[in-house]
Parts: structure tokens; sequence; C-alpha cells
């Protein structure tokens, strides 16, 4: 970001205009998109919007960052407390298909076409390392004698991560059956079922 935001009306501009890009870069893809249409969806000027975010790589930056967040946030609190694991798998399986059902396309769009930098290379690797961490933290609340629970974390959070997107780019999130059988591999998975490990 061009400048940060210190105040509760810079920051509600700023979310405004994160959420209008979203809502924008969803429904229209990278072809299309522009700092112009965002500003007009969030009812800011451009000006306002420059004050902020330099072109619209920063912008898109800003929205992979957020979606990260809300991510991280999801995993962060299905683990945060000991519960049961059919409790943990439908928690998680809930609160990602919620994280990718906001702007359902915008996750194609953000993996197949807008561009990226070097910041968001390191955004996205930072991220990454956080999210094992939490998938790390849950195998070894489920799997407590494994030995190799980065690799668990790994194959987990894969798996999660591909049943969701692929759900998001074939508009399935909200199938009911969907959800029961990725908790249904989650469950499987962290008892141990059917592996050596």
């Amino acid at each position: 970001m061009r400048k940060e935001p210190r105040q509760a009306r810079s920051l509600a501009t700023v979310e405004a205009i994160i959420e209008a890009g979203a809502r924008v870069l969803s429904e229209i893809g990278w072809a299309g998109f522009s700092t112009n249409k965002v500003a007009e969806a969030a009812g800011v000027s451009i000006g306002s919007l420059y004050q902020y975010f330099p072109d619209k790589l920063a912008l898109v930056d800003a929205i992979r960052r957020r979606h990260f967040d809300h991510v991280l946030s999801v995993i962060r609190e299905a683990v945060a407390e000991e519960k049961p694991l059919r409790q943990f798998a439908r928690e998680l399986v809930r609160g990602m298909i919620a994280a990718h059902s906001i702007h359902p396309t915008l996750h194609q769009v953000l993996l197949d076409e807008a561009p990226g930098d070097r910041g968001s290379r390191a955004a996205h690797a930072s991220f990454q390392a956080r999210y094992l961490e939490h998938y790390a933290a849950a195998v070894a609340q489920y799997r407590r004698r494994l030995k190799d629970t980065e690799t668990v974390a790994r194959v987990l959070s894969s798996a999660v991560e591909g049943v969701i997107h692929n759900a998001a780019r074939r508009n399935m999130l909200d199938a009911p059956e969907l959800q029961k059988q990725l908790g249904e591999l989650i469950c499987a998975y962290l008892s141990g079922q059917g592996t050596r490990a």
C-alpha cells in the first residue's frame, strides 16, 4: 500500500475499496479489471483509491492478503481448543467453504489470471508457512503418536485446499454431499484409519 490508513474513516475507505475490488475482480475477471471500475463500485473518487493503492496490482495484492488472513483465521479458530475430531472437521469445512463462498469466482481469477510480483510471492510464502503450522497443530492434536507431523499436515492441507478450490471453480461449494465427504476425509486421515503412520 502507498499509505497506511490510521483513522477509522480511512480504514473504512480502504476496506470498501478492497471489498469492491474483490467483487469487481470476481465478476469481470482480470482482463476487465480497472481501478476506475473499483473506485466507482466502492463509491470513492479515483484520487482516494490512488491515495492507498498506486495501481491495480497493489490492489490485487491487498485482496489476496485479505483472503489469506480470512483462511488463516478459519484454521486458527478450528484448531484453537481441543474438541472432538468430528467437530473440528465440521468447523474447518464450514469455515473454509464460507471463506471461499464470499466471491466464489475470485479464487479462480487470483489463481489463474491475476499476475503477481515478488511481494505477492513473499506474502504467499508467509501465508503457506503459517497455514501449515496450524495444520501441523491439528495433526499433533489428533494423531499424537505420529513422528512426521509436517508431511501429514502438508497432505491434509493440500487435500482440503484442492477440494475447496476445485469446488469453487465448479460452483459446487454449497453441495451438502461435498461438505460431508470432505469432513469424512479429514476424520479418516486424522484418526489414522487405513494408515500405518
